[in-house]
């Protein structure tokens, strides 16, 4: 019951100081250049890497990256920038 106040806060903050939602909320914010690059803001973690494959823990579900040739550029604790021939980006929901 308290997660659900503090969400509800953080809305009514977010909103009333016209701040960007993805940083009050923890939102995850994923940019694709192309299909070469992907940059993930607001990640909690990796959770399985391959030159295929990537699944990355979010605040709320997974990411997964689907593709090949995948090389990690920069990783820091939240942020990660992944390069190569990206075919899907899925957002699970879990």
């Amino acid at each position: 019951m308290a997660k659900k106040w503090k969400q509800k806060i953080q809305r009514w903050l977010t909103k009333q100081l016209d701040l960007p939602e993805d940083v009050m909320m923890d939102f995850p914010r994923i940019t694709m250049v192309g299909q070469l690059h992907v940059y993930i803001e607001n990640h909690k973690g990796l959770l399985t890497f391959s030159d295929k494959e990537v699944r990355v823990l979010l605040s709320q579900g997974q990411l997964l990256v689907k593709g090949e040739g995948f090389v990690i550029k920069t990783i820091w604790p939240e942020e990660l920038i992944l390069e190569g021939k990206i075919e899907q980006v899925l957002y699970i929901n879990e």
